[in-house]
């Protein structure tokens, strides 16, 4: 069960994500949202970048974005293969990289083959597969986000320094469950795993 557990969060974790994405970009308009609560809205929105909406400028900065990923995708799916198969890491551990490796493919394929697959949500639901192809080739698509959750909401102090009186939300990035996973993936092995990371 230990070499197969990985597999299976891994294939959840994309199931999941890639259902809720292909149902947002197939069924809602760019900037779309629904207030499930006060401190939590659903809100379709589109990045070109990593998690949280962090990017790199222009066509060469998306590239190179796309092109690491792909990068880093295989060399933590290679480390991932090969701990899976020892036992002298935690179980917790290998659960741990398999949401890291998991969410970083969630993006790569919203990056990789959305904009083929789809064309834009600027002010329509977009198409799946239409007649006159997607709004960007390989490796250009944008991935798709759209957990926001406002939970704290208000002004700065007088007081502040740099930000006296401007207003604030926490937690202002939209994301998804991709994002999600790696967030987990790493806050775990950072808390519970650094020895075997400095080993």
């Amino acid at each position: 069960m230990r070499k197969y557990l990985p597999l299976i969060i891994i294939l959840l974790v994309l199931l999941i994500d890639q259902t809720t994405k292909i149902y947002i970009k197939s069924n809602w308009v760019l900037g779309q949202e629904i207030r499930v609560a006060d401190w939590f809205i659903i809100h379709f929105t589109e990045n070109n970048g990593m998690a949280y909406g962090i990017e790199l400028g222009g066509n060469w900065g998306k590239l190179a974005l796309s092109l690491f990923r792909v990068v880093a995708i295989s060399a933590i799916g290679f480390y991932l293969f090969s701990i899976s198969k020892t036992k002298d890491k935690p179980l917790g551990y290998l659960i741990s990289v398999a949401l890291v490796f998991a969410g970083a493919m969630g993006n790569i394929l919203d990056s990789a083959f959305y904009g083929m697959m789809f064309n834009e949500s600027y002010y329509q639901v977009a198409q799946f597969m239409p007649e006159t192809g997607g709004y960007a080739p390989f490796l250009y698509g944008k991935v798709v986000d759209m957990l926001y959750f406002p939970i704290l909401e208000g002004h700065f102090p007088e007081w502040f320094p740099f930000w006296s009186n401007d207003h604030f939300i926490f937690f202002r990035p939209v994301f998804n469950v991709a994002d999600s996973s790696i967030s987990v993936g790493i806050a775990s092995v950072v808390l519970f795993y650094r020895e075997i990371l400095l080993k």
